[in-house]
């Protein structure tokens, strides 16, 4: 590896590492006990799983407990407010305008992240220990303007870090902060395996089991991940002409997941908002809905297979412009052998595309699903989905490629520098 590739490396992996110390910065005044007491409580339910996905930072009331999810949030939002309004769709695609956009989700996630942190304050207003001390040692008001302005201050800090990954280091540093928390919880989750077996709740062919289910899933998830339908492209002897020296892609890539994990994230966050809320209900029919609404129930499971598949549907056809792609490739003086150019590929581009996504989203659904109905038919007495493993896997995948074509590049200035 080339000097610059290991400098952003350590860079990369220097960011990764103050995340992880900013999820041991408490927000002042709170009782951590009384709030990790809350959480192991429910490890097993809604808040047990938003807490995994923020590397335990919540059950520690941490600066950046919300985590990069507003910021998320708002991005998702932007993305279907620029399908929707032509006028911010063509904001996206200009180099000013693209700045503007980006600002506009910047203050949107300020706004998501001030609703939220106040809504925690004030929850944990309510929340007292088996010894009836209160989470919060400080007076309410005050705790509520302190913990609104730390949370927020964590969460930018987490946007900021995101941002210099992504220009400095290698990779795309919100989905490396995503995966930097999920990983985080692996070494407690090994722990606590290793307790139930020792305990006697669980043996090892079970154990064994859990780990084939494991591979099994990281397998199916890479076989997909680089599955892609390559579109031939022929182009017109004067443009191979006029590119003798340059590289002509000679085909339309199209993968089979075309939406990535957004439809998994934005299905699980959906389905866990009410589960969330409903956990601090005393009515016993909210209740019941509660654990018809919990991570660990079929119910959820099923209702979060319809969510995801509906999402990769509708996010495939913000993110896939068959118009854009067929317009460039007439531009550029290629075409599709068989096809004729202008609204005839866009056509044949939209239909390749849906069928792929159509087998996209039945294997979506099923990776976000299917591995914790075959852990649950055996038993264990704790949470396991493959949305987590399906956010690992991806944002790995995409990290080694990014690793490589870096390499490449640095190879081709090497040769260019030498003149061969």
């Amino acid at each position: 590896m080339s000097k610059d590739l290991i400098n952003k490396i350590l860079i990369t992996l220097g960011f990764i590492f103050l995340y992880r110390v900013l999820a041991y910065v408490p927000v002042p005044g709170v009782n951590i006990d009384v709030v990790k007491e809350f959480f192991d409580s429910n490890a097993n339910n809604a808040l047990g799983l938003v807490n995994m996905f923020s590397g335990n930072a919540i059950e520690r009331l941490s600066i950046i407990s919300l985590g990069i999810m507003p910021y998320i949030t708002a991005s998702i939002i932007m993305e279907l407010l620029a399908a929707t309004f032509p006028g911010l769709g063509k904001m996206k695609k200009e180099r000013d305008g693209m700045q503007k956009y980006m600002q506009i989700i910047r203050y949107a996630t300020i706004v998501i992240t001030l609703i939220q942190a106040v809504g925690v304050s004030m929850g944990l207003n309510s929340l007292t220990g088996k010894a009836g001390q209160s989470a919060i040692s400080i007076d309410m008001d005050t705790f509520v303007a302190v913990s609104a302005i730390s949370m927020l201050t964590g969460t930018m800090l987490l946007m900021w870090i995101g941002e210099q990954i992504t220009q400095k280091g290698i990779g795309n540093g919100i989905s490396l902060i995503i995966f930097a928390g999920i990983v985080s919880a692996i070494p407690s989750a090994i722990g606590g395996t290793i307790d139930l077996v020792n305990n006697g709740q669980m043996n090892f062919l079970t154990v064994l089991a859990i780990l084939i289910i494991i591979l099994a899933t990281v397998g199916a998830i890479i076989y997909v991940e680089l599955g892609e339908r390559r579109v031939p492209v022929s182009y017109s002897r004067k443009v191979m002409m006029q590119s003798q020296n340059k590289r002509v892609m000679n085909y339309i890539p199209i993968k089979v997941n075309l939406s990535g994990v957004i439809p998994a994230i934005f299905a699980s966050a959906i389905l866990m908002f009410p589960a969330t809320i409903l956990q601090g209900s005393q009515n016993k029919m909210l209740l019941t809905l509660s654990d018809f609404l919990s991570p660990t129930s079929y119910t959820f499971n099923f209702l979060m297979f319809l969510f995801v598949v509906f999402f990769a549907f509708f996010y495939a056809s913000i993110t896939f412009n068959a118009k854009d792609i067929s317009e460039n490739l007439k531009k550029q003086g290629g075409f599709i052998p068989g096809i004729r150019p202008g609204e005839g590929t866009a056509d044949f581009l939209n239909e390749t595309a849906s069928r792929l996504t159509f087998w996209g989203a039945l294997y979506l659904g099923a990776i976000s699903t299917v591995p914790w109905l075959l852990v649950k038919s055996m038993g264990v007495p704790f949470y396991f989905g493959g949305v987590a493993v399906l956010i690992v896997v991806q944002v790995a995948i995409d990290t080694m490629r990014k690793i490589e074509a870096q390499q490449y590049m640095n190879k081709y200035e090497t040769l260019s520098a030498v003149g061969l």
